[in-house]
């Protein structure tokens, strides 16, 4: 009914079907500027139809000849195989329709999964480089059907005619390039030989340029060698020449049921976690690109691979990677080959790992974020930075019964110095997945108390004043109070070590807000100082902390000159701004100003009353 109703359709249809008409040299074009990366590919494509035609020949005679033979001079390339080759009818139905793959011929789609090439666009990439391509072929299948020329130009046109048996008395093809104008560089001896030897170097079969041989089998993650130590130098040299450092260690990656096989190589020196790592994939032996960047886990950027693999699918170009259920997988396992090397190291080689965690300890903390076996295994190895020093977290725990952390670096330089001196153990989280790390230790270390610390917690550690003597204190207090008052400051006496600090400054993230928001309203015009202060929080202020203990502070605290105690207290307050390495508003800044300009100030003017 359907086919009938169709039949009827375009017997009524006035106006007959048309065929799409092809300018091949805009098509050219188009794959130069927006399929390909560069012009170099054109050999990756001829190599990769002469080792297509050579595996769909062994396909039906495992002991067919297998060599791939290229001759560059002259601005004139020659490819030679001895794969199954094309009869006159293949090169009409095959090297002359655009879109249309080898693949599909009868008789090599049994063989597909074997074949490097997906897409039927083959020798048409060879137009990057040249103005005319010519093809001979002698087919294996059919040894009877002679010898066939196929002759291309870039105008779109081509020839095709029969060849005398004498032509090419064996089965395979040859192609012949002829350099356009500005392109005889792509095909000069040199960069021919450089070229086959970057993409073909894994290759199965026997690929020579001019005699020299390309291929390098077994692969050098394969390779034979006489013990651990040798096989770590030979592949730390191939990862020299390949990536241009030598690495810390190199790990194996094995995925058998996904075909992958090859070697990371672990970087020699930091790099941000940001950038993305770029990565080398073979396909079936054939380079297809040097920049994979989703092969490995976001966490796994302190490794550059290269692999071989027969399941990774590519795009369209060739050149990357298409991101499928399979590469979710392969990058998964490659993902759990690299964790096995670590928590390998930190059983057997703590050497090794001390050395790698010098340098790319902050994508270990990553990945331990996420991963509490992870987390457990390099609990003992991990540096933090504590009261205590550089420890890791398990030792600081075992020191201290409760593990005491700040979120931000600002929090922890405010009071590390005085925490030491109290014998509460703190731990910095201000760096990057450090905080996150501290809260998950109970998950692998349970009994393990774990407490933010701010600045109540550091006041109420502090010993207080004797209320007599803080009486007697009364006038200096509220005059430091009054000075403070405008910057969003109170000020507490308290008595602790070490003696040598005079001040110290306390905040916490609240208090820091709604700085902020008060000096944005200060500076905002009557709308925005209203929709500001309507956000007025109730949060506490900062506290400047006056050490009762310190000589100089007694001294100040028995001056009676209030100006000179504002000037005092001002002072204070910028030493203990600076002590904690706080950013300074430029409220602050000015009160530095002015508190040093007030004590030169008072300082000459006693020298001149003295005189």
């Amino acid at each position: 009914m359907d086919s009938q109703t169709s039949q009827a359709s375009q017997a009524s249809s006035p106006h007959p079907p048309h065929s799409f008409q092809v300018d091949l040299r805009g098509l050219v074009d188009l794959l130069s500027h927006h399929l390909y990366s560069s012009p170099k590919v054109y050999l990756r494509e001829l190599l990769q139809n002469a080792v297509d035609a050579i595996t769909a020949r062994r396909a039906a005679d495992p002991d067919a000849p297998a060599r791939v033979r290229l001759y560059a001079a002259d601005g004139a390339l020659r490819v030679e195989d001895t794969g199954v080759g094309l009869t006159e009818p293949d090169v009409h139905s095959l090297l002359a329709t655009i879109g249309r793959s080898s693949k599909r011929a009868e008789g090599l789609h049994e063989a597909r999964a074997d074949f490097l090439g997906q897409f039927g666009i083959g020798l048409l990439a060879c137009f990057l480089v040249a103005d005319r391509i010519r093809v001979v072929s002698r087919s294996a299948r059919t040894p009877e059907a002679p010898p066939v020329e196929w002759t291309a130009r870039d105008d779109g046109s081509y020839t095709v005619r029969t060849l005398p048996a004498a032509e090419r008395p064996e089965p395979g093809t040859t192609v012949y390039l002829t350099a356009r104008a500005g392109a005889a560089e792509w095909l000069a001896p040199e960069r021919v030989r450089a070229l086959a030897r970057d993409f073909g170097s894994l290759l199965p079969y026997d690929v020579r340029v001019g005699g020299e041989p390309v291929t390098e089998l077994p692969a050098p993650w394969d390779r034979a060698h006489p013990g651990p130590a040798g096989r770590r130098a030979a592949l730390a040299r191939h990862c020299h020449e390949l990536f241009g450092f030598t690495p810390l260690d190199s790990i194996d990656l094995d995925v058998p049921v996904a075909g992958v096989r090859g070697v990371a190589y672990v970087l020699p020196s930091a790099v941000s976690p940001a950038q993305r790592a770029t990565h080398r994939v073979h396909l079936k032996g054939m380079l297809l690109t040097e920049r994979a960047e989703q092969l490995l886990p976001d966490w796994a950027f302190f490794v550059r691979c290269v692999l071989d693999t027969d399941s990774l699918r590519p795009t369209a170009s060739r050149e990357s990677l298409y991101e499928d259920e399979t590469l979710a997988a392969v990058r998964d396992a490659l993902g759990t080959r690299i964790r096995s090397w670590l928590t390998g190291l930190a059983a057997g080689d703590p050497e090794r790992l001390g050395a790698f965690l010098a340098v790319h300890h902050l994508g270990v903390k990553s990945l331990a974020r996420h991963d509490t076996e992870m987390l457990r295994t390099m609990l003992p190895w991990l540096p933090f930075e504590t009261t205590d020093g550089q420890l890791s977290l398990e030792e600081f725990a075992q020191r201290h019964p409760v593990v005491h952390f700040t979120r931000t670096v600002e929090e922890y330089r405010q009071v590390a110095p005085i925490a030491s001196a109290q014998g509460v153990g703190v731990v910095n989280g201000g760096y990057t997945y450090d905080s996150e790390l501290v809260e998950a230790l109970p998950r692998v270390r349970p009994g393990t108390v774990v407490a933010e610390l701010d600045a109540d917690t550091v006041t109420a550690h502090l010993d207080a004043v004797d209320p007599g003597e803080e009486l007697a204190l009364a006038g200096f207090l509220a005059a430091a109070r009054a000075k403070l008052d405008p910057l969003g400051c109170d000020v507490v006496l308290r008595a602790f070590h070490p003696l040598s600090v005079p001040a110290l400054h306390l905040d916490d993230r609240s208090a820091r807000h709604e700085q902020a928001r008060a000096a944005a309203e200060e500076q905002a015009d009557d709308l925005w100082a209203g929709i500001l202060g309507s956000l007025r929080g109730s949060a506490p202020r900062a506290r400047l902390v006056l050490n009762h203990l310190n000589p100089l502070v007694r001294r100040i605290g028995s001056l009676g000159d209030p100006e000179l105690i504002g000037t005092a207290t001002e002072s204070l307050y910028g030493q203990a701004l600076l002590m904690a390495q706080r950013p300074l508003r430029p409220a602050d800044s000015a009160l530095l100003n002015r508190a040093f300009i007030g004590l030169l100030e008072w300082a000459t003017h006693g020298e001149r009353d003295g005189r």
